[in-house]
């Protein structure tokens, strides 16, 4: 009788797998609301919700139903085809939102590549071919296709493709004097995030992103948000532009608006929608009905008061164990970012620590994230329990305490 094969396990990673990534040494297989549980049975409390994805918690009833029913019904149609849970769902954001016209694809990169392929677009129709000027900003993060990796302002994940898409110009963030220093007639849009992700969970300052939209009207660029991260709930408010009262252009969004399955939007007006036409940009898979049933179920729940009023208090309740935690090992020199998109910034004698911390939070049942070297990020559901904030947030000061406090 042959041998059982065995399972696979996290060594498994290191043979098949591309090398790109350097996943935690456990293997997550099941997961309920705000727990998850490894290979071995060990639980954990999800504070990381898939870096900002699964808004809602592992396993939601509600989107696990809708899978379940449309996994029965549609699939997959092709654009050669328009189907009911895509145009219900555009409807829906624009309901919500700004803006007159989606096109759905199926990660934030894709969804920025469209936003930034249509800005220089409608540049060239309305305006002129050698308007085609980027302006964005160090330590963003737009995806990894080679467009928008060259818009993101960390050369370290750019350098080593060869040539670079041209006229892409990086300046500081927060800093409208910089951005006025650049910006010219040249200019089709400026790209930014409402609060940057990856770059340390810093959010924009009110008269950075109002100055953003006047130097873009002054100059006839188009602002365009990047909400892949900051939108669907995470900031307090559907989309985080409500909370400047700066309307954008063109927004992109992706990670939870389909609560963990692959999907992503860029909205934008009927003014600058009109410059397409069939066959200017396009995607097999965007708008499939299968990921956007499961959004818009998604976005039926997070688009409530319940739902959004709740990230501010479960906010609070992270800061306030991020502060006591700080005044008892002395490890924090900032706490920032908005709603449950939360960044705790190491002081300078732990610096470089946060994967340390975060492989010792791990150790300790809980997982998070980190946003560089120096910056904690938590990203978990937005409808966490309170229960599992206050236990996670006790595993991670043993964690931290094991890990820093030395």
């Amino acid at each position: 009788m042959a041998a059982e094969k065995p399972a696979v396990a996290r060594e498994t990673f290191d043979k098949v797998i591309l090398p790109v990534y350097a996943p935690a040494q456990f293997v997550p297989v099941k997961g309920k609301g705000s727990r998850v549980w490894d290979q071995q049975g060990k639980e954990y409390i999800d504070f990381s919700g898939g870096i900002a994805v699964t808004a809602l918690g592992h396993c939601h009833p509600a989107l696990v139903e809708t899978l379940k029913s449309q996994g029965e019904t549609l699939w997959h149609t092709s654009n050669v085809f328009t189907n009911e849970p895509a145009l219900r769902l555009a409807s829906k954001l624009i309901d919500a939102t700004f803006a007159d016209r989606v096109f759905f694809a199926n990660s934030g990169a894709e969804a920025n590549e469209a936003a930034f392929k249509l800005a220089r677009y409608y540049a060239s129709q309305r305006h002129s071919p050698y308007k085609s000027k980027i302006i964005a900003f160090h330590n963003a993060f737009h995806g990894r296709t080679l467009f928008t990796v060259s818009v993101g302002g960390q050369p370290k994940y750019s350098d080593g493709f060869g040539p670079k898409p041209a006229d892409i110009v990086h300046v500081p963030f927060n800093d409208l004097a910089a951005v006025k220093a650049v910006i010219d007639d040249h200019t089709c849009a400026i790209v930014v995030e409402p609060i940057q992700g990856e770059g340390g969970v810093m959010p924009a300052t009110q008269e950075f992103m109002q100055g953003l939209r006047d130097l873009c009207d002054q100059h006839q660029a188009l602002l365009v948000l990047d909400e892949v991260q900051s939108g669907m709930g995470r900031s307090g408010k559907l989309f985080a532009y409500e909370h400047y009262g700066v309307k954008p252009d063109i927004l992109t969004t992706a990670k939870a608006l389909g609560g963990g399955f692959p999907v992503s939007a860029m909205l934008t007006t009927n003014e600058i929608a009109s410059t397409m036409a069939p066959g200017v940009h396009g995607t097999t898979y965007g708008g499939n009905p299968l990921a956007c049933a499961v959004a818009e179920t998604a976005l039926d729940i997070i688009n409530t008061p319940e739902v959004l009023e709740g990230v501010e208090n479960r906010r609070q309740q992270f800061v306030a164990a991020l502060k006591a935690l700080d005044s008892k090992h002395d490890l924090f020199s900032d706490i920032r970012g908005k709603g449950l998109l939360i960044g705790a910034a190491l002081k300078p004698q732990h610096a470089g620590k946060a994967r340390d911390l975060l492989n010792a939070a791990a150790a300790e049942g809980v997982m998070i994230l980190n946003a560089g070297t120096d910056v904690i990020r938590f990203a978990p559901s937005l409808v966490i329990e309170p229960t599992d904030i206050e236990e996670g947030m006790a595993r991670f000061a043993r964690a931290a305490q094991k890990a820093l406090a030395d």
